[in-house]
Formats: C-alpha cells, structure tokens, sequence
C-alpha cells in the first residue's frame, strides 16, 4: 500500500507516447487524431456492476500493481492514461463489462512483472489511431458518455470508428482536484 501511495504523490508519471496526425474544430468541439504504438498493457476485466464502481476498483488493482503488488515488489512509477474499454449498451449506458488498462512504463515493456493479485493480467495490444477530444473534471460515466456523443455527433453517419465500443480515459490521481485531463477515444477503423 506504500508503493500506492509514494507512486500516487511523490512519482512521475509517463505518458503513453502518441503522433498528432491532424487537430480539427467541428463546431464547438475540438479533437485530434492520433497514432499510438503498440505495447504491454496490465488490464483488469470487470463486469455486473455500474461502470463507476468498476473503474473505481479496477484502477485501484492497476495502481497497487504499478505501486509493488508484483512478483518482484518494485514500483514501476504511474503512466497515464488508466484506458476504460467501455461498451455501450442500447440505451448508451456504459454498465455492463469494462476492460480497464494501463501502459507498462517503457523501463519494463521487454521484461514486465507480474502480478500477485490475479485479475490483473499482462497482455500485449497492437497500436491504434483514434479520434480524440478532452475534458476537465472528476470525470463518471455521464461525463464521458456526454463527450463521446459529441465527438460522434460532430464526426458523422461516415467517419470510419468502431460504433461497439470507446475509451474512457483519465490522466491525473484522485487527489489532484483541479486541472484535471480526460478524454474519449473513438477507434479509427484500420484498412
């Protein structure tokens, strides 16, 4: 619980490295397309509970891991953002099953530990372009599913996304209390 806490206020935290293919304005609504490498990912699988509580234990397992809850007991350092594969039911409600992940910090993508909790799982994810737009705030899933909605409304009937599923996306530490970065990524299609 240590690592968790020294991580959280004392540590760095990485950011998953990205490329800016364009930034664009539709209407009131910003957001950028980007290309994210691949990459070793710790995930958590949640399901049957509302897509707050999820996250909220989900991150809780991904930062314990991050913090020293491994087979090695060393804290990697934070990176960010903790990605929520959210899949909206038909009603657009995100509650249902979340694929919460966090980048492994590049020092050990080659040679990553592993978990002593075992819902935490190490797996490698191909890269991805996505569409993105950014918010401020403590962000629920109301929040994200407002953002998302705007970035579909403002990208179209032909942008070529994934229409099953987004990212939900958070930046900062529970503890930052202003400032704060979220962002919804749509997932481009790949050809």
């Amino acid at each position: 619980m240590f690592g968790l806490i020294k991580n959280s206020l004392l540590g760095g935290t990485e950011e998953t490295p990205y490329k800016l293919l364009t930034s664009e304005t539709k209407g009131d609504l910003n957001y950028e397309v980007r290309r994210y490498d691949g990459g070793m990912f710790a995930t958590v699988n949640l399901d049957g509970k509302s897509f707050d509580e999820m996250s909220g234990e989900a991150v809780l397992k991904l930062l314990k891991y991050v913090g020293g809850s491994n087979d090695k007991g060393i804290g990697m350092g934070m990176t960010a953002p903790v990605s929520i594969t959210a899949f909206p039911k038909e009603d657009g409600s995100l509650s249902g099953k979340l694929n919460v992940g966090i980048r492994i910090p590049t020092k050990f993508q080659s040679d990553p530990p592993s978990p002593t909790d075992e819902t935490v799982k190490i797996e490698q994810r191909s890269g991805m372009t996505v569409y993105s737009t950014q918010f401020s705030g403590y962000a629920k899933e109301v929040d994200f599913r407002s953002h998302a909605a705007r970035l579909m409304a403002a990208l179209g009937d032909s942008a070529p996304y994934q229409r099953g599923q987004y990212l939900c996306n958070g930046y900062d530490p529970p503890m930052k209390p202003y400032g704060r970065r979220n962002e919804v990524w749509l997932l481009q299609e790949e050809p």
